[in-house]
C-alpha cells in the first residue's frame, strides 16, 4: 500500500474510442453441405435452424448464425391455409417489433426497402438471417456486407450468381429503428433488404407480394422463374407451401459467399501519472533497508534514489483499484522527471 499519493486533475486524464475490426469470411460450400447438413441444426418448435462452421455435436462447433422466414398478416401471400401460417406470422412480428418498432397507433411497423418507415414499398416476406454476435462483435462495418448467391435456375443446377451489398452505407445508414443503425441492400441499384448493424441482422425480400388496395411492391432477392426446392417450387410456392426449415434450406442451399467486417469498439481512459523533480525520489516498499534501516542515501551530499516499479491508482478514499506494471524499473531522483502513461480499456 502507498504511503504516499499524487492527486490526478481532469488535465491528467484523457478518453479515447477505437474501433477494431475484424474480416468475417462465410464460404457456401460450408453453408450448404461441406458437411453433409452435419453443421446445421433444427428444432421441433421448427420455427428457425441454425448454422454452425462444423458439425453442430462437436464441441469445437462455432455458432454462425439462424435462418428463417416469415411474413406480415398484410402480405398478399398470407392465407390461413398456408403450412406453417402461424408461425411465419410470429416470426415476423417479432423481427419486426425489435427492429422496426410501433407505429403511432401501436401497430408494429412492417418493414420498408427504403428506410423511411413511412410510406416506402414494403417488405411483407422477408427472409431472415441473424448473425452470431461471435462474429458480429459490437457491430458489422458500415458499407462492408456482401451477400452473394445463386437468383435464379432450378434446385439442381442453380444459376444466376448474385451479388447484395450495403453499397455506401457508410455514408447513407439509417438511425430510425429501436435496434440502432441500418443500411440498404442493394442487387445493383435496387433496394431488395436491410442490414442492421448493431443487432447484426439481415432482411431480405423474398416475394413482390402486390396486396389489393396498398401500391408500392418490392424487388425479391429471387428470379421469378427459380425453382428453389426438389419438388419445384417457385419463390411464391415456398413462402406459402413450405415450412420454414425447408424454406430456410431452399435459400441456404443457394448460398455461394457471405463477407464483411465486425466491430469491436475499444473505449480507454488514460491516465498521465507524472513524476516530477521532486516526486517519489523515497522509496515507500519497506524491503528499501541496509543494516534494518531505510535507505535514501549513503552520504549527506548523495542525491536520494528510488526506483519505480509500479503505479496503483486509487479512490478518493485511498482505495486500490488498478496497478499498472513497467517493464523494467525506471531509476528516479530530483534531477529527473517522467510522466507515465496509463491505459485503461473496457
Amino acid at each position: 500500500m502507498a504511503s504516499s499519493f499524487k492527486t490526478l486533475l481532469s488535465s491528467d486524464v484523457a478518453q479515447t474510442r477505437t474501433l477494431l475490426n475484424e474480416a468475417i469470411p462465410i464460404t457456401g460450400s460450408i453453408v450448404s453441405g461441406t458437411y453433409s447438413d452435419n453443421n446445421i441444426k433444427t428444432f421441433s418448435h421448427n420455427m428457425f435452424e441454425s448454422v454452425y462452421d462444423y458439425p453442430y455435436a462437436s464441441s469445437s462447433a462455432n455458432h454462425i448464425f439462424d435462418l428463417t422466414l416469415g411474413y406480415c398478416s398484410g402480405s398478399g401471400l398470407s392465407g390461413s391455409s398456408n403450412t406453417d401460417h402461424t408461425k411465419k406470422i410470429q416470426v415476423y412480428n417479432q423481427m419486426a417489433q425489435v427492429l422496426a418498432g410501433f407505429d403511432t397507433d401501436r401497430k408494429v411497423r412492417v418493414f420498408d426497402e427504403d428506410g423511411q418507415l413511412g410510406g416506402g414499398a414494403k417488405l411483407r416476406n422477408c427472409l431472415f438471417i441473424n448473425f452470431s454476435r461471435l462474429l458480429v462483435k459490437d457491430e458489422i462495418k458500415k458499407g462492408s456486407f456482401t451477400l452473394q448467391y445463386f437468383a435464379s435456375g432450378t434446385f439442381a443446377s442453380p444459376s444466376g450468381l448474385t451479388t447484395i451489398q450495403d453499397t455506401n452505407a457508410q455514408n447513407e445508414y439509417r438511425v430510425n429503428s429501436p435496434a440502432g443503425e441500418y443500411g440498404i441492400l442493394y442487387n445493383s441499384s435496387t433496394p431488395v433488404g436491410l442490414i442492421y448493424y448493431q443487432a447484426g441482422v439481415v432482411v431480405l425480400s423474398m416475394a413482390t407480394s402486390s396486396v389489393s388496395g396498398v401500391s408500392g411492391s418490392t424487388s425479391q432477392i429471387f428470379a421469378s422463374g427459380a425453382t428453389l426446392d426438389s419438388s419445384g417450387r417457385t419463390p411464391d410456392m415456398i413462402i406459402t407451401g413450405s415450412n420454414i426449415t425447408a424454406a430456410s434450406d431452399a435459400f441456404r442451399h443457394r448460398l455461394y459467399n457471405v463477407s464483411f467486417n465486425n466491430t469491436t469498439e475499444l473505449n480507454s481512459t488514460i491516465y498521465f501519472c507524472r513524476a516530477n523533480t521532486s516526486d517519489f525520489n523515497y522509496s515507500s516498499n519497506p524491503t528499501y533497508l541496509s543494516g534494518s534501516k531505510i535507505v535514501v542515501k549513503n552520504a549527506t551530499t548523495d542525491e536520494p534514489v528510488s526506483y519505480i516499479t509500479t503505479v496503483g491508482l486509487y479512490s478518493t478514499d485511498n482505495e486500490l483499484l488498478a496497478v499498472a506494471k513497467l517493464s523494467e524499473p525506471i531509476k528516479k531522483t530530483p534531477s529527473t522527471e517522467f510522466t507515465l502513461r496509463v491505459r485503461l480499456d473496457y
